[in-house]
């Protein structure tokens, strides 16, 4: 029968007001120590990113930043080159860090607090100089003792920088109060590649484990950093319209694309060892393909993160080489301007056979949220910026 029942309409609209936005949870005062403050990683991310921080009012304001680094040079110097770099960024669509204008009230509070250390972070004899310098940033600072210890070097660095530290006693912590929280903490940041094969990154993992606690270890992937990769989660469990259909019933196969359009630059030695495969692949973008297929975690701790990630790897069986293909750029035009080929890159050999795109397929298992292929594609020095895209597909 009809369905009778009157329509109700409010006599008047009415404002529903929104909670208010969270704020971020004030980080503890400290001084973080850069290995590497010359290099690219330092110059291209981790201080950009610190000025983001700093421009958003969210980096502590008892801060002290330390860099360490192979070339003869002062605090002064290092600060004018990485502020060179920061002005490059502004209305470079195509840089990592894309930025409208520079906040100099925020790069001077930033650079008021950086020093700068010149010496071979291989010899024990600088960890003495990282000791006066944390010291010194205690008292003009008041980092109150904290240390963050970040590697923005080789990967073959990191088992020496680390048993340097140890040897130095620069990884002690302070005494731990009622709650087992110590009185200062002392951490190190690890950049990928963590190894380059399963042998060496267990070797590296015990090797730093006898020197740190587990919960002093961040072995990181700046990739996910990225705001297409942090909305990953959110997308697939936050939002009613996705989640339900986020399955094998939906999805016939999901294809992530990692591009960029900065080539190899100065890193030709680099490369030549690495490659696309080592750089990109089992870190960004395994990193993306885990975020795309894990069933939904218990709870958002790292832990319960971590557990549902290592399920889809797994379940996964071993790539068949087959079904990579592998390839690298020649010269031609990026952004309007014309780019070298590879292998006319400085410290690139001429017949270099090297791989600087990567494609592959690969499966998961149907106990998966997804039961689909994963087209895997990885390129350097092909588009318009560096681009994150992930596309699901349904076949009709």
């Amino acid at each position: 029968m009809p369905d009778t029942q009157p329509i109700r309409v409010p006599s008047s609209s009415q404002r529903v007001q929104s909670p208010p936005r969270r704020q971020p949870k004030p980080a503890d005062p400290c001084a973080m120590v850069i290995f590497g403050a010359g290099g690219d990683l330092t110059k291209r991310l981790v201080v950009p990113a610190l000025y983001n921080l700093a421009h958003s009012k969210v980096l502590p304001e008892k801060f002290a930043l330390i860099g360490v680094g192979h070339g003869d040079g002062t605090a002064e110097q290092w600060r004018d080159s990485l502020f060179a770099m920061l002005k490059s960024f502004v209305g470079n669509t195509s840089a990592e860090f894309d930025v409208a204008n520079i906040d100099e009230a925020a790069w001077k509070r930033l650079a008021d607090r950086m020093t700068y250390i010149p010496g071979d972070f291989t010899k024990p004899e600088i960890y003495g100089k990282i000791r006066d310098a944390l010291a010194e940033a205690e008292k003009a600072h008041g980092t109150a003792g904290n240390a963050i210890f970040y590697l923005a070097v080789a990967d073959r660095f990191f088992g020496t920088v680390i048993d340097q530290l140890g040897k130095a006693k620069l990884t002690e912590q302070g005494e731990p109060d009622a709650g087992g929280k110590p009185s200062f903490w002392r951490r190190v940041v690890i950049e990928k590649p963590f190894g380059h094969s399963l042998a060496s990154a267990r070797e590296l993992n015990a090797r730093i484990l006898r020197t740190l606690h587990e919960d002093q270890i961040f072995r990181i992937d700046h990739f996910l950093g990225k705001d297409t990769v942090q909305s990953i989660m959110a997308l697939r469990f936050a939002n009613g319209l996705f989640e339900p259909i986020w399955n094998r019933d939906r999805i016939d196969h999901v294809q992530i694309t990692a591009a960029e359009t900065v080539g190899v630059e100065q890193r030709g030695a680099f490369y030549e060892v690495t490659g696309a495969l080592r750089d990109m692949v089992p870190n960004h973008v395994f990193s993306l393909l885990s975020m795309v297929a894990m069933e939904p975690p218990t709870c958002f701790d790292a832990a319960a993160i971590r557990s549902k990630k290592s399920d889809v790897f797994a379940a996964m069986p071993a790539v068949d080489p087959a079904r990579a293909v592998r390839g690298q750029y020649g010269a031609g035009t990026v952004l309007g301007k014309p780019v070298k080929a590879y292998r006319q890159e400085a410290d690139v050999a001429p017949e270099s056979i090297v791989a600087l795109h990567e494609f592959k397929k690969t499966y998961a298992l149907p106990n998966l949220t997804a039961e689909v292929v994963r087209n895997m594609t990885a390129f350097r020095g092909l588009f318009g910026r560096e681009t994150v895209y992930v596309s699901l597909e349904k076949s009709t």
